[in-house]
This record gives C-alpha cells, structure tokens and sequence, in this order.
C-alpha cells in the first residue's frame, strides 16, 4: 500500500524467502496462499492525486485499463506485430483472472482496445503476471499465466480464428512429481529458429526456480528443465543471443546456458552479485548488444541502494561487472527498477523504475554513454508519472520509432488499474549532468 512518505511505502512483492514447495495434502491450501501473494503483486496500490509537473519530454495514455471485461494492473512489456498494433497482457480482470490483449490505432487518432482473451482460472490458466507475449511466423501468440492448469500454473498459444482467438494450453506445470518440471511461471517467453520455447518458474524442484525448454513432438509438446537457479528471483526473464546461449537472472547471479552440442544444455553462473555498492537483486530480462555485452537491472544496492544499471563484459577467463549508474532515490531521481533496459543503436539506453521520481511512483530514464575520454554515463529523467498519467511501471520498454517508447503501468491511471503510454522525446533534447556511480 502507499503510505505518505517516499520511503516508508511497502512493495507488494511476492516474499520469495517465506514460501517453499507445496505438495501432497498441502496443495489446495498452499495454492490459496500463492493466489494471495500473487495478487499483491497487482492488487497493493492506494489511488492518489497529483499536479502534473512540467517536463520537456510529452507522455500519452494510450489507454486506461478499467479493471473490467479489458484487464486490470498490466505489467507486462509490450509487443509489437509490426503493423502499428501492440499486444500484452494483464494481472487481472476479464472473468477475473487476467487477460491478453491488443491495443490498435483508431481512425480518430486514439487507441482501441481489444481484449483477444481472458482467463478463467481453470485449466487454462490464471494470472499472467509479468507476462509478454510473442508471436510466432505465421501470427500465433505465445506466453505463460502463473497459476492454473494443474494449479501451478501454463504454457498458452493462442490462434486466430477469424475475428476470435482460441487458446491452447501447451503444457501444465507440476505434471511431475515434487515439480520436478517447475511450478508457477512468472514471466514471458522465447523462441529459438526451431520453435522451441524457453521460460522461466519461480518455484519447481526443492523449492528453486528453473529454466525449462519446451519442445514440439509427436503432435504434443515436450518439456524439460534445462537449469536450476539456486534461488528463486522476481520477474526473471530469459533473452537468447545470436549464438543461440541463453541468459538469465537468478536473485543474486546472472547464469549463461550454452547448447552442449548433444541436445542439452551447459549452465554456468557468470557472475554474482556479493557485494551491496554494486547492486543487489537482479531483476528483469537482461538485454544483449551487438558486442556480447550483457546489461540488466538491480532492484536494490548500489552507491545509494536503490538500485543500479549494471554491465557485464565478456573475458577470456571472466565476466567483468562495470555499474553504468547508481539510482540516487528522491524526487530528482527514480528508485527500484523492476525491469530490464532496452537501448537504441546509438547505445542509449532506456529503462523505467518503480518508485521514486517527483510524485515517487516512477519513472522512465534515459543513460547516455561518456563522451570521448569521459568515465560515466549520464542520466535523465525522461518522465517522472505522476498517478494520473500511470503509476508503479514494472515493465521493460519498447522502442518503437525515433524517440518514441511504450509501456505499461501496473497501477494509476483514470480508474486505478494501470495504463498504456507513449513518452515522446523531443529531436536533441538536452542530456542532463547527473552523474553515474561506478
């Protein structure tokens, strides 16, 4: 809930210490319990009113989720099909346990939304959380909803059926005995050229978290569990690099997986984070350039602990850390981003925090890389929200366009139950002289 003060508000995140295996005789209390927190995730918001303040960059609501039949509390990125339309999905709503939805460009020059499906709890699936979804060659969606299927939660494909879409589940999770497949995936997915898919569940064998790999055959669909964490992480994405490895966050380490040439896997933690001032508690989907570098998000620690932009550099031994930027928290600066970054191909890069900012709610920034012989990058604030205009943004961005990012937030808005937007950047805009910490 928000309380007043910009540092005292409690996060309503899932307490990943506190809840272990459920098995056996346990199970229907335990999946009461794990719908309790999961729903704090998108359910722990109090609505407030703030001034807009004036700010260089221009941010529009696409549009104000209702918490009815179009969704409520989205946070996850968004996906673009190429043709001006985006598609995502949300942590409630619908019948009640979430949806997917479209977003398309109207003939007045507004936005419509278009709700593809809703969850209803079943077999199908319930509560999308922090879910993308991405399309396949010939238009078909994929993603994951976190509880459902066998309670633990599922693999969908969803088809276009003239004006409709139809569901298919592809795989339910804790098929297996002890979930030794994994249990309650918190995140979206991706595809190899094979069509193989790669996702993440923050639980599964002995409580750990896990990478599973989930493969056509025979007419079905083939999972295994390629990794697992050592422990459990918040929001933990997957991204492939063109060499077809597979990058990771647990909570303290980023781990590579490697194709062994066998068919299987080879994991290997390329770093960890054990030491505060350079961040704490990766978070989101890390994001990989041209070079091999790897760049991700801490959600806390830091030169002020309020989380970092990190960068991992290959070695021939070793991966090096550098820490583009330390968020410094308070009004002039946002706090606990709970995502990835995304940068354009002039190594900007772009990134939203959870809290912090001039109504500390969030906010989007920019970094500049240094200039000549410079040491740090620079960093602006690009949009600090403000309730009205969104609030609490938990999603990576999407670079759509010269200057123009889309996202979600999970709450704020005209009713309270998120947004989508657009920030604007104007042509050279001025960069500001806050400086990162390495």
């Amino acid at each position: 809930m928000h309380s007043g003060g910009m540092n005292s508000r409690p996060k309503g995140r899932l307490n990943i210490s506190s809840v272990g295996p459920r098995f056996g005789s346990a199970k229907v209390a335990s999946a009461v319990i794990r719908g309790a927190l999961i729903l704090a995730v998108v359910l722990s918001a109090l609505l407030l009113i703030a001034i807009r303040p004036a700010q260089a960059q221009t941010e529009t609501v696409l549009y104000n989720f209702t918490g009815g039949s179009d969704g409520g509390y989205p946070n996850s990125r968004l996906t673009s099909d190429g043709k001006g339309n985006f598609y995502g999905t949300t942590g409630s709503g619908g019948l009640g346990y979430g949806t997917v939805f479209e977003l398309s460009p109207d003939s007045s020059g507004g936005w419509k939304e278009t709700t593809l499906y809703s969850f209803t709890g079943g077999a199908d699936g319930a509560w999308p959380v922090y879910s993308y979804v991405i399309f396949d060659s010939v238009g078909n969606l994929y993603g994951t909803a976190s509880l459902g299927g066998n309670g633990y939660g599922v693999v969908f494909k969803l088809s276009p059926v003239g004006a409709s879409w139809t569901e298919t589940v592809l795989y339910s999770f804790c098929a297996q005995i002890w979930c030794m497949d994994g249990a309650d995936p918190m995140n979206g997915l991706i595809m190899d050229a094979a069509g193989n898919l790669y996702g993440t569940t923050w639980q599964g064998i002995f409580g750990n978290g896990t990478v599973f790999e989930l493969s056509p055959s025979g007419g079905g669909w083939k999972e295994q569990v390629i990794y697992t964490a050592e422990t459990n992480a918040s929001n933990p994405g997957l991204t492939m690099d063109a060499a077809g490895n597979i990058f990771g966050v647990s909570a303290s380490t980023v781990f590579e997986l490697s194709p062994n040439g066998q068919g299987g896997w080879n994991g290997n933690v390329i770093y960890t984070f054990n030491h505060p001032k350079l961040g704490s508690t990766p978070v989101g989907t890390p994001a990989v350039d041209q070079a091999g570098n790897l760049y991700g998000t801490t959600a806390f620690g830091g030169a002020k602990g309020y989380g970092t932009v990190y960068k991992l550099i290959p070695g021939t031994k070793e991966w090096k850390e550098k820490t583009l930027y330390s968020f410094k928290g308070g009004p002039k600066d946002g706090s606990r981003p709970w995502a990835g970054i995304v940068f354009d191909a002039a190594g900007n890069i772009y990134g939203t925090t959870d809290w912090g900012g001039k109504s500390a709610v969030g906010t989007v920034f920019e970094l500049v890389p240094p200039i000549g012989t410079g040491k740090y990058y620079t960093e602006k604030v690009l949009w600090n929200f403000n309730i009205t205009d969104g609030s609490e943004p938990e999603a990576s961005l999407m670079l759509a366009g010269a200057g123009k990012l889309y996202g979600t937030t999970q709450f704020g808005g005209s009713s309270g139950n998120g947004v989508v937007f657009k920030v604007k950047m104007p042509v050279n805009s001025p960069i500001s002289t806050s400086q990162g910490v390495r």
